[in-house]
Protein backbone atom coordinates (compact mmCIF):
# COMPACT_ATOMS: atom_id res chain seq x y z
CA UNK A 1 0.00 0.00 0.00
CA UNK A 2 1.12 3.18 -0.78
CA UNK A 3 2.27 6.24 1.95
CA UNK A 4 -0.63 8.07 3.25
CA UNK A 5 -0.87 11.61 2.24
CA UNK A 6 0.55 13.77 5.94
CA UNK A 7 -2.22 15.36 7.65
CA UNK A 8 -0.42 18.90 6.36
CA UNK A 9 -1.42 18.27 2.94
CA UNK A 10 -5.26 17.91 3.93
CA UNK A 11 -5.52 20.80 5.92
CA UNK A 12 -4.51 19.65 9.28
CA UNK A 13 -6.65 16.58 9.22
CA UNK A 14 -5.68 13.48 9.76
CA UNK A 15 -5.55 10.85 6.65
CA UNK A 16 -4.93 6.54 6.65
CA UNK A 17 -5.80 7.26 2.29
CA UNK A 18 -3.23 5.98 0.48
CA UNK A 19 -1.68 8.51 -2.26
CA UNK A 20 -3.80 8.17 -5.73
CA UNK A 21 -7.10 7.27 -4.15
CA UNK A 22 -10.69 8.81 -4.02
CA UNK A 23 -10.74 12.85 -2.45
CA UNK A 24 -12.07 12.87 0.62
CA UNK A 25 -14.70 15.96 -0.20
CA UNK A 26 -15.72 18.44 -2.63
CA UNK A 27 -12.75 20.33 -2.32
CA UNK A 28 -10.28 17.72 -3.00
CA UNK A 29 -13.07 16.68 -6.24
CA UNK A 30 -13.01 19.82 -6.91
CA UNK A 31 -8.81 19.90 -7.25
CA UNK A 32 -8.18 16.45 -8.71
CA UNK A 33 -10.73 17.42 -11.73
CA UNK A 34 -8.81 20.66 -12.27
CA UNK A 35 -5.36 18.66 -12.31
CA UNK A 36 -6.85 15.50 -14.70
CA UNK A 37 -7.95 18.63 -16.73
CA UNK A 38 -4.37 20.20 -17.11
CA UNK A 39 -2.62 16.85 -17.65
CA UNK A 40 -5.15 16.23 -20.22
CA UNK A 41 -4.58 19.59 -22.11
CA UNK A 42 -1.27 19.01 -22.12
CA UNK A 43 -0.99 15.60 -23.66
CA UNK A 44 -0.12 15.46 -27.66
CA UNK A 45 -2.04 15.49 -30.69
CA UNK A 46 -2.12 12.04 -30.85
CA UNK A 47 -3.10 11.18 -27.50
CA UNK A 48 -6.50 13.00 -28.06
CA UNK A 49 -6.43 11.34 -31.84
CA UNK A 50 -6.44 8.20 -29.95
CA UNK A 51 -8.89 9.15 -27.76
CA UNK A 52 -7.67 8.11 -25.07
CA UNK A 53 -8.89 9.78 -21.44
CA UNK A 54 -7.11 10.13 -18.09
CA UNK A 55 -8.77 9.02 -15.51
CA UNK A 56 -6.15 9.26 -12.44
CA UNK A 57 -3.74 11.32 -11.57
CA UNK A 58 -0.70 11.82 -8.94
CA UNK A 59 3.02 12.62 -8.64
CA UNK A 60 3.32 8.53 -9.01
CA UNK A 61 0.70 7.93 -11.14
CA UNK A 62 -1.16 8.36 -14.19
CA UNK A 63 -3.76 6.22 -15.67
CA UNK A 64 -5.50 6.53 -18.86
CA UNK A 65 -8.34 4.66 -20.44
CA UNK A 66 -9.18 3.80 -23.93
CA UNK A 67 -11.78 2.37 -25.84
CA UNK A 68 -10.26 0.18 -28.77
CA UNK A 69 -11.67 1.33 -31.87
CA UNK A 70 -12.43 -0.58 -35.57
CA UNK A 71 -9.44 2.78 -36.58
CA UNK A 72 -6.63 1.20 -34.20
CA UNK A 73 -7.04 -2.49 -35.18
CA UNK A 74 -5.27 -4.07 -36.97
CA UNK A 75 -6.35 -7.10 -39.64
CA UNK A 76 -7.11 -9.74 -36.33
CA UNK A 77 -9.58 -7.52 -34.76
CA UNK A 78 -7.40 -6.52 -32.19
CA UNK A 79 -5.47 -2.96 -31.34
CA UNK A 80 -2.85 -2.31 -33.10
CA UNK A 81 0.79 -2.82 -31.30
CA UNK A 82 1.28 1.01 -31.43
CA UNK A 83 -1.96 2.04 -30.30
CA UNK A 84 -1.52 0.12 -27.61
CA UNK A 85 1.56 1.97 -26.43
CA UNK A 86 0.19 5.91 -26.42
CA UNK A 87 0.89 5.95 -22.69
CA UNK A 88 3.33 8.69 -22.57
CA UNK A 89 2.97 10.86 -19.34
CA UNK A 90 6.07 11.16 -17.10
CA UNK A 91 6.09 14.53 -16.11
CA UNK A 92 3.78 15.59 -18.51
CA UNK A 93 5.84 18.48 -21.12
CA UNK A 94 9.70 18.56 -20.65
CA UNK A 95 10.48 14.62 -22.10
CA UNK A 96 11.25 13.33 -25.04
CA UNK A 97 11.19 9.17 -25.15
CA UNK A 98 15.09 8.08 -26.25
CA UNK A 99 13.87 4.35 -25.76
CA UNK A 100 10.84 2.08 -25.54
CA UNK A 101 10.42 -1.46 -25.34
CA UNK A 102 6.99 -3.55 -24.89
CA UNK A 103 6.33 -7.06 -24.20
CA UNK A 104 3.12 -8.02 -25.56
CA UNK A 105 1.16 -10.80 -23.56
CA UNK A 106 -2.30 -10.83 -25.02
CA UNK A 107 -4.65 -9.06 -27.31
CA UNK A 108 -6.88 -6.47 -27.02
CA UNK A 109 -10.24 -7.01 -28.96
CA UNK A 110 -11.90 -4.45 -30.44
CA UNK A 111 -14.66 -2.50 -28.44
CA UNK A 112 -12.71 -3.38 -25.27
CA UNK A 113 -11.33 -0.57 -23.31
CA UNK A 114 -7.72 -0.80 -22.85
CA UNK A 115 -6.62 1.06 -19.29
CA UNK A 116 -2.74 2.33 -19.16
CA UNK A 117 -1.02 2.65 -15.74
CA UNK A 118 1.91 4.89 -15.76
CA UNK A 119 4.65 5.16 -12.90
CA UNK A 120 8.25 5.42 -12.41
CA UNK A 121 11.28 3.29 -12.01
CA UNK A 122 13.32 5.97 -11.51
CA UNK A 123 13.58 9.39 -11.53
CA UNK A 124 17.01 11.37 -12.12
CA UNK A 125 18.32 14.84 -12.96
CA UNK A 126 18.80 13.82 -16.85
CA UNK A 127 16.58 10.90 -17.49
CA UNK A 128 13.76 9.03 -16.26
CA UNK A 129 12.29 5.65 -16.17
CA UNK A 130 8.49 5.47 -16.48
CA UNK A 131 6.58 1.48 -16.92
CA UNK A 132 3.64 1.60 -18.52
CA UNK A 133 0.94 -1.85 -17.51
CA UNK A 134 -1.04 -2.19 -19.44
CA UNK A 135 -4.51 -4.40 -18.88
CA UNK A 136 -7.60 -5.62 -20.82
CA UNK A 137 -11.40 -4.83 -19.35
CA UNK A 138 -11.30 -8.13 -17.83
CA UNK A 139 -8.07 -7.49 -15.88
CA UNK A 140 -5.73 -9.75 -17.59
CA UNK A 141 -2.34 -8.20 -18.56
CA UNK A 142 -1.77 -7.36 -22.13
CA UNK A 143 1.53 -5.23 -22.18
CA UNK A 144 4.32 -3.79 -20.29
CA UNK A 145 6.28 -0.74 -21.80
CA UNK A 146 9.18 0.53 -20.59
CA UNK A 147 10.52 3.60 -21.06
CA UNK A 148 13.68 5.80 -20.82
CA UNK A 149 12.47 9.91 -20.97
CA UNK A 150 15.19 12.88 -21.58
CA UNK A 151 14.07 15.52 -19.49
CA UNK A 152 14.03 18.82 -21.67
CA UNK A 153 14.78 22.16 -20.34
CA UNK A 154 13.63 25.23 -22.21
CA UNK A 155 16.89 25.70 -23.67
CA UNK A 156 17.16 22.64 -25.20
CA UNK A 157 17.71 18.67 -23.44
CA UNK A 158 19.52 18.70 -20.87
CA UNK A 159 23.86 16.70 -20.97
CA UNK A 160 23.93 13.26 -20.59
Amino acid sequence: MERALPARHLGGRASIRPRGTSPLNAEDTARTARLLQAIAEAQPPFFRLLGAKIVEASRDRVVAELVVRDELGNRNGVIHGGAATFLNLPEGAGTTTIESKTNFFAAVALGDTLRAECTPLHRGRTTMVWQTRITRGDGKLAAIVTQTQLVMRKDGPTAV
